[in-house]
């Protein structure tokens, strides 16, 4: 009995030792592992709008634009990793709050509303908010004559703030859609009689005649508000730094003025 109990101690310190030297080798593993994940830099997901051209736009499979374009200038003076996710306005924010996106560079404006969810970079562009009309329309020549019309708005925006804010005194019917380009069309076609949008923009593709239908009725029915890099509130600091950073550096160089300047005459 003794015998065999020697027998069963010494397997039994046999299987102690194995364990702890699979244990230590696997501990060794995970360190390695760990420092390896700190000597990368971090890669961040920033989207831009999937369609708000001049700012963001799909070009024969790529994204360009003014907001694409002064990320990648501020990410390359600043050593930025990031990965670009184009997806509708209205998701931006909510992905920003849960987590799914890092940042966003997005025709945003700068509101206190949306500071209650996200950080905002200093404000890298002035945008003025326009009532655009289809091109035969003759009826709207000022707000007063938005009495009981139909406004057409893409959700999240400022324009369907000012709709929303001023729904009560013109008597408006307001129509919800995703994307511009479905909201310019309502317009167009007659299913909406006007719709807001940030002169900048509207004049660019009215410029460019992808919006000949339109026309512009009131060029500005608020102060500029300016657009701002976002993150979410408390979070990526350091990206949000990096940012600002990279913006001056763009700013001093010329790089902004160059890239602005290829989209938007002075």
């Amino acid at each position: 009995m003794k015998s065999v109990s020697k027998k069963i101690l010494v397997i039994a310190s046999l299987l102690i030792l194995i364990a702890a030297t699979l244990a230590g080798c696997g501990a060794v593993t995970a360190d390695k592992t760990a420092s390896s994940d700190k000597g990368q830099t971090k890669k961040y997901v920033i989207a831009c709008d999937a369609k708000y051209a001049p700012f963001s736009m799909e070009v024969n499979g790529k994204y360009k634009g003014i907001d694409v374009e002064l990320l990648a200038a501020i990410a390359k003076a600043e050593n930025i990793n990031y990965e670009l996710k184009p997806m509708d306005f209205s998701g931006i924010i909510p992905g920003l709050v849960s987590g799914q996106i890092d940042g966003a560079i997005a025709g945003m404006n700068i509101t206190d509303e949306r500071k209650k969810s996200v950080d905002f970079s200093d404000g890298y562009f002035k945008s003025g908010l326009a009532v655009i009309v289809s091109k035969d329309n003759t009826s709207i020549k000022s707000l007063a004559d938005l009495n009981g019309k139909t406004a057409a708005v893409k959700k999240g925006t400022t324009g369907a703030k000012f709709a929303e804010d001023n729904k009560d005194k013109y008597h408006l019917h307001i129509t919800y859609f995703d994307d511009s380009p479905s909201m310019m069309l309502a317009v167009a076609n007659g299913n909406a009689d006007f719709l807001m949008e940030d002169y900048p923009v509207i004049n660019y593709q009215i410029k460019i005649g992808e919006q000949s239908k339109l026309k512009i009725a009131v060029p500005s029915v608020i102060d500029p508000p300016s657009y701002g890099f976002a993150v979410k509130k408390g979070e990526n600091q350091e990206l949000l730094k990096k940012f600002n950073e990279g913006l001056k550096k763009i700013k001093a160089d010329g790089t902004y003025d160059k890239i602005v300047g290829e989209y938007i005459s002075k």
